[in-house]
């Protein structure tokens, strides 16, 4: 499913107009997206958890020369399903 997909399924899901259930999609989006990039968590009851987590540094391999290189630290983001959606899914 697209996102193009998801916003067709709201409008006929809420009865809104496409530009309505565009707004509304890309308002959720955004939320998360600002809730993240603050470092903060966004739990969805019955849905699940959507988390900022941070990966160590390690050190890799070039795979054309067999070189060690060092990954750098980062975040990254994370989604853990809840219980309600893991349910629904199996």
């Amino acid at each position: 499913m697209t996102k193009a997909d998801l916003v067709e399924v709201v409008a006929k899901k809420a009865s809104l107009t496409a530009k309505a259930s565009r707004e509304a999609v890309g308002a959720v989006f955004g939320a998360i997206t600002d809730a993240l990039k603050k470092g903060d968590k966004v739990v969805v009851t019955g849905f699940g958890t959507f988390m900022v987590r941070s990966r160590k540094s390690r050190t890799g391999r070039n795979p054309q020369t067999g070189a060690p290189i060092n990954i750098s630290a980062r975040k990254t983001p994370g989604f853990t399903a809840g219980k309600a959606l893991k349910k629904v899914v199996r």
